[in-house]
């Protein structure tokens, strides 16, 4: 039996959401809003039968039992710790809060529920390209593994800034190339290697101060451009590159390349091709997986990637298979691949590093927090799962 929904959000990702989970078979039960007026416009938009601005109301009604929480950075944490709390499974936005001191309350909160499903949305694990990319890469079709060297992101994009000041402009309250993309970067390469960073070097610069829609007394200072490398701890260097100056609001370019011992796999939008070494030595980029599924609903009003969104398109169906069971409970093989609290933290010490990297134009070595969860915390929640 699929659980009823409450979303947390009423932005562009929410106009994509709402849809996809309906089309999976979802119930969306409640709609939470930071004003009234925001939360009663997108629930009449998207007919969802109660709306409100105050994050109680949604979490204790009895009809919701999953929340997708998709608002201001600096309440994930609030509101995924009540929600765990009282027993609600939770899938979180990124990043998943301003700093490690939010992470790991969550952290917390979800190895305390163990029973409970607790995500982040890093959605590009699901993407098809990016899970042939992945099988690629086990298969050693460009050699082995461990002989990976590097990993080069390139990402261009139209602005990242809304028609109305808001927290997506303002780097203080989590917006920014960062935040919004980066941390999509950090996660992905977590993913497809099995390898965390040990240490990085960033640059990150806001050149946009002004648009023309937001050009009062507050500027904007989310950073619209940011460059940084991290070494792995097998040792791949991974570089990354990511602005959005591009000119139409919705353009969006994105390649992630890893390089091997014996050619490269390369993933150009939703496409993954792959350039082999032959004893000819006649070299030819070649397509081993080409996307031609299209979505089913129109997205040009939410400038939102097409592969975020076809990758949260496949998540959420993970998440339908995994609760679609005749014992009304759930299993966890079908969002095995999904990114937990835990990557979630991890996620946010490489940026948390980044960052003081920018500052310091230094490497900096990435430290999770001596308050994060031990290693007593991980065999107590295993305690407790053999307990039930």
């Amino acid at each position: 039996m699929l659980p009823g929904i409450g979303v947390f959000g009423t932005g562009a990702v929410a106009k994509v959401l709402v849809p996809l989970l309906r089309e999976k078979g979802f119930q969306i039960n409640a709609i939470w809003g930071r004003t009234l007026k925001d939360a009663e416009e997108t629930a009449r938009e998207q007919k969802i039968p109660f709306f409100t601005n105050k994050i109680d109301d949604v979490l204790l009604k009895k009809e919701v039992d999953l929340v997708f929480i998709i608002c201001q950075p600096y309440l994930h944490s609030e509101i995924s710790v009540k929600a765990l709390g009282i027993g609600k499974h939770v899938v979180c936005d990124k990043p998943m809060g301003l700093s490690q001191a939010d992470a790991i309350k969550m952290v917390r909160a979800s190895q305390y529920y163990p029973t409970l499903i607790t995500l982040v949305n890093h959605s590009l694990r699901f993407l098809p390209a990016v899970t042939h990319l992945k099988r690629a890469l086990h298969e050693e079709v460009i050699g082995p593994i461990q002989n990976i060297t590097l990993i080069d992101v390139r990402v261009q994009m139209g602005s990242l800034f809304p028609d109305k000041f808001d927290w997506m402009c303002d780097a203080a309250m989590g917006g920014g190339a960062l935040n919004l993309v980066g941390s999509h970067v950090v996660d992905l390469v977590s993913f497809l290697l099995n390898q965390r960073a040990i240490r990085v070097h960033g640059l990150v610069k806001a050149y946009t101060k002004t648009t023309a829609a937001v050009n009062g007394i507050r500027q904007i200072s989310a950073p619209d451009f940011c460059n940084f490398q991290m070494e792995l701890e097998g040792g791949t260097l991974v570089t990354a590159t990511l602005h959005s100056h591009m000119m139409a609001a919705n353009s969006f370019v994105q390649e992630i390349m890893v390089c091997g011992k014996n050619g490269h796999l390369v993933v150009r939008g939703g496409d993954l091709f792959a350039l082999r070494a032959k004893e000819d030595k006649q070299v030819k980029e070649e397509a081993i997986y080409v996307d031609v599924q299209d979505l089913h609903f129109s997205t040009s009003d939410t400038h939102l990637p097409k592969p975020y969104i076809k990758g949260l398109c496949k998540m959420v169906g993970a998440l339908k298979e995994a609760f679609a069971q005749k014992d009304s409970s759930w299993v966890k093989e079908p969002v095995q691949v999904a990114a937990t609290f835990e990557d979630g933290l991890y996620v946010q010490a490489v940026l948390e590093a980044i960052r003081k990297s920018s500052d310091s134009r230094t490497w900096q070595r990435v430290v999770i927090s001596s308050d994060s969860p031990t290693n007593h915390d991980k065999i107590m929640r295993f305690a407790r799962m053999a307990a039930m």
